[in-house]
């Protein structure tokens, strides 16, 4: 018998039955139900709403619940729709008229939103140690690649001199901002909608105190209807983990190029890339690939739930049960790349003898060469000009600035001398970059050491 039974005079159709139910994808909140009942069951004890003796027997009877759950030996009934109605049936059949007392001054409406921000509160912990797990493999590969000079891009062209730990460097501090912005998310989700009830909270004396507490919440949430209305916390951490995949996604792209033939800068181990059924020399980068396609279904589960929240009047709508497929689905998929990931670049071969290569051609130094120019005493728009006609020179004779004579400078501007050479030096080129923030490996060094005092303060 449904629990709402009284009201309806038929059963309900099979396909509604079906259509309606979510104990398919909402189990996996068994915990969180059991955690939030038992918060609830001790508050309606303590504060003389049912018999203390009756709080304890529902609390030992959740406790046994759970436990059966664990050791597998609790089947769900698609007949009792979710998770919630689930556990309050078993509840009621296990223990009597005490386990009907359990509802008493909750709905399903606060009962669910507390279940689903327990949830999440737990996985962005989970989700934050894996980026920090992340953090420490840059920090690894940056500091054994201070001195492997590379071309840095824009516009994937060869743009100027930097290094792979300065590139490196660039993804940890997104993925700082990354886990600051996680940070954010629980910080504003730390509040109880236990209590609040379906929209207008009870007659009851509840003490919302009490189980927010109880459940680890900082404090109550404010507004009862805001309580049950709103998922924008789901909303925000589907926002954060968007950003957080885009930000794999981006770094996926460049080691899908760095390891293919015509970039050659890195190799995959084989440990994490798989080959081809019909191609025996290929090797190729899934892992990566797979990131990158990844990324897709996280911010497919941000539209689902800004699709489903816009148009919604308050306070609960049934709507909202299309909310934990797409959290599920997308705490789960970043929960999954991110380990990989991190796997994947620890034990991958830097080629740094390629990169110089790749970095000696494309005129990378040609904005040193104009820099050079600059320095002693050329307006830089005049420089600029200078150094487009040498570059043009070189395209037309095969040469790269490196390989101009002497003469061959001083053809174009009389303030080219011998020390032009060393100012065109790539290592030149990037250890003189010296601002914070820059490729310098003493400013890399100092970059590396504020990832690893932010890792450390985060792991403590």
């Amino acid at each position: 018998m449904k629990l709402w039974a009284g009201r309806f005079q038929k059963e309900t159709d099979t396909l509604v039955n079906d259509f309606n139910s979510s104990i398919g994808f909402d189990a996996r909140l068994y915990q969180q139900d059991i955690r939030g009942s038992i918060a609830h069951a001790a508050m309606l004890g303590k504060q003389g709403i049912i018999e203390e003796h009756e709080a304890e027997k529902i609390i030992e009877g959740l406790k046994a619940i759970l436990a059966d759950i664990e050791d597998g030996k609790v089947e769900f009934s698609m007949d009792n729709e979710d998770i919630h109605m689930n556990i309050e049936a078993m509840l009621t059949q296990r223990i009597g008229d005490a386990g009907k007392r359990l509802h008493t001054a909750r709905s399903r409406n606060d009962q669910v939103a507390v279940d689903t921000r327990l949830y999440v509160k737990e996985e962005i912990p989970a989700i934050i140690k894996q980026v920090l797990d992340l953090e420490q493999v840059l920090v690894k590969k940056a500091e054994a690649n201070l001195d492997t000079v590379m071309p840095g891009y824009t516009h994937l062209q060869r743009a100027q001199p930097t290094t792979f730990a300065h590139y490196m460097m660039a993804y940890a501090n997104m993925f700082k901002r990354d886990v600051t912005r996680l940070e954010d998310c629980l910080a504003r989700l730390d509040e109880c909608p236990l209590g609040a009830g379906a929209l207008a909270t009870s007659t009851y004396p509840v003490d919302r105190f009490q189980t927010a507490h109880a459940l680890g919440f900082h404090k109550p949430t404010d507004n009862s209807m805001d309580s049950v209305s709103d998922r924008d916390y789901a909303i925000e951490l589907m926002a954060d983990l968007s950003i957080l995949m885009m930000h794999l996604s981006r770094f996926s792209e460049e080691i899908v190029l760095w390891c293919s033939w015509e970039f050659k800068y890195v190799d995959l181990d084989d440990a994490y890339s798989t080959g081809s059924s019909i191609m025996p020399q290929k090797k190729n980068p899934d892992v990566a690939e797979l990131v990158r396609g990844k990324t897709g279904r996280v911010y497919g589960a941000l539209v689902t739930l800004l699709t489903m929240m816009k148009s919604l009047p308050l306070a609960y709508n049934k709507d909202m049960q299309e909310d934990k497929e797409a959290i599920f689905d997308a705490i789960d998929t970043v929960e999954l790349c991110l380990p990989v990931f991190a796997a994947m670049v620890d034990t991958l071969t830097v080629r740094p003898k390629n990169m110089a290569k790749a970095a000696a051609g494309g005129f990378i130094n040609a904005t040193d060469c104009a820099d050079y120019l600059t320095k002693k005493g050329l307006p830089f728009r005049e420089a600029y000009m200078i150094v487009g006609r040498l570059v043009n020179m070189c395209i037309k004779s095969g040469d790269t600035l490196d390989t101009l004579t002497l003469k061959d400078f001083r053809a174009i501007s009389s303030l080219f001398d011998e020390d032009v050479y060393d100012a065109l030096a790539l290592k030149t080129c990037v250890n003189e970059r010296k601002v914070y923030g820059g490729p310098a490996k003493e400013s890399v060094q100092k970059q590396i050491e504020l990832i690893r005092q932010f890792v450390g303060e985060h792991t403590k």
